[in-house]
């Protein structure tokens, strides 16, 4: 019941974003690409889900909103910096829009528990949306309402809608983590189950 009405909620927001006047992101790459920066807990996990769907061209780990100039993930560990665990997308708009990747955001991770997702906990797991336009913004904040008061989630949403930051790209090992760690303990028995999940659950929107 809760993926139904979540979808009905996308084809809800699709529509309101064809009545708004399109405007250029913040920050575009290579002409008519453009950005999406998320966080909904450990990037590894967020990664591998984005990284498998259809007009996705690439994805980025890294940290954003925080107060500390060039953080390591030692640093952000901490929670002292102020940054989140994110995930930068460049996406082709005319592959999938915006509004997809924000059902996709939204079904794969808790967005009621504040500073946790499952057992990592702390204010870098915090659920983020970094938007990159005013429509990026008013896309966000339109999802989320409806999401909220369709009572999806027996607890309100968390979720915090803010300007897109400073992006700091994780270090080298973060990148693909998923893909090149696949026996690594968290991978095998968190990520795994989740992207198994996540397949199923989108399959129409993966790439071949």
């Amino acid at each position: 019941m809760k993926k139904l009405l979540i979808v009905l909620l996308a084809s809800s927001i699709f529509n309101f974003a064809l009545g708004q006047k399109q405007t250029k992101p913040m920050s575009q790459t290579n002409g008519e690409l453009q950005l999406a920066t998320f966080g909904s807990g450990c990037f590894w996990c967020t990664e591998a889900f984005f990284l498998k769907v259809k007009g996705v061209e690439s994805v980025a780990s890294g940290y954003a909103g925080g107060k500390v100039k060039n953080p390591n993930y030692k640093e952000v560990c901490t929670g002292t910096t102020g940054h989140a665990e994110v995930i930068q997308v460049l996406f082709d708009p005319k592959k999938v829009t915006y509004e997809e990747l924000l059902e996709i955001f939204w079904n794969t991770h808790d967005p009621t528990t504040l500073n946790r997702q499952g057992a990592d906990e702390g204010t870098q797991y915090r659920s983020v949306v970094f938007y990159h336009s005013e429509d990026q913004k008013k896309l966000a904040e339109q999802y989320k309402k409806q999401l909220d008061a369709s009572h999806v989630y027996n607890n309100p949403i968390v979720t915090e809608i803010t300007p897109a930051s400073v992006f700091y790209k994780a270090e080298d090992y973060h990148q693909d983590y998923y893909a090149l760690n696949p026996n690594q303990g968290y991978c095998q028995y968190v990520i795994r189950p989740k992207i198994e999940k996540f397949k199923k659950q989108f399959e129409a929107k993966l790439k071949k």
